[in-house]
This record gives C-alpha cells, sequence and structure tokens, in this order.
C-alpha cells in the first residue's frame, strides 16, 4: 500500500478485513441515541462508547462486535457506524423471538445478541435459534 493513502487507507484495508477499529464518541451522540431508544444505556457500556464506539469484545465463551452509536461527524465515522444501535433495535425486533423490550448491544458470528431489557442494566445473551436468554457476565473494557 502506497504511503500516500494515510489513514483513508489504513482504513480501507481494515475495513476489507472485517475489522473497524472503535474509535471514540461525543456523549450527546450517545445521549442522542438513548433517546431514540426511549431509555438510558447501562453506565459500563455507555464508558466503553465514550472510549471506543464499536469494536469488539470478548468474553469466556465468543467474541462480540459492539453496535456502536450513530456518529455523522465524517465520512469515516458515517461508515464505521452504518450499523448502530437504534438501526440494529429495528431489524432485531422484527425477528421472531425477540423480546419486544431488548436492546441489542453487540452481536456474535452465529447471530446471537447481548441485550438489556427494559429497566435493566444487566446483559444478557439472546440465542437467535432458541430464543433462550442467559445472563452474561462481561467487561466492557
Amino acid at each position: 500500500m502506497a504511503a500516500s493513502g494515510g489513514a483513508d487507507a489504513a482504513f480501507a484495508v481494515k475495513a476489507a478485513e472485517g475489522e473497524l477499529m472503535p474509535f471514540p464518541v461525543r456523549e450527546a451522540l450517545i445521549v442522542e441515541a438513548e433517546q431514540a431508544l426511549g431509555r438510558r444505556l447501562p453506565p459500563t457500556f455507555r464508558e466503553r462508547l465514550t472510549k471506543d464506539n464499536g469494536g469488539e469484545v470478548a468474553t469466556a465463551d465468543d467474541d462480540w462486535t459492539i453496535h456502536p452509536v450513530w456518529d455523522p461527524t465524517d465520512r469515516r465515522t458515517i461508515a464505521r457506524t452504518a450499523s448502530h444501535i437504534v438501526k440494529e433495535v429495528d431489524q432485531a425486533r422484527a425477528w421472531a423471538g425477540f423480546p419486544s423490550d431488548a436492546i441489542p448491544l453487540a452481536i456474535n458470528d452465529q447471530g446471537d445478541r447481548i441485550i438489556v431489557r427494559a429497566a435493566r442494566d444487566d446483559p444478557e445473551v439472546w440465542d437467535h435459534e432458541t430464543g433462550l436468554i442467559t445472563p452474561i457476565d462481561i467487561d466492557w473494557r
């Protein structure tokens, strides 16, 4: 890759490899997403987003891709946040068996979701094949 490509070229390589580097997001954009979702996101998840809006997190059993909040700051952040959390809620709620009060925070390669439900901040895993919901211990950092 030519050195003249700079950050855009590096981003293109990461995007082509399926690895989008997380980036910080302004608090105002998190608040905007929360207003659209109708609830405040869990504090530890919010903290993660302010430092790394998106990216991945690993648990004992799986690797998860975090849904970012929409960031229209520039074309790079628009591209990196296209699958933002508000959009993902709309899509997930169309699936049979997805809890109507759930907000998906992350997805794994199999299509399962880490969710939070209304008035709860404890994350759970929703299994897309069985519909079962189980608690999950996760460190968003």
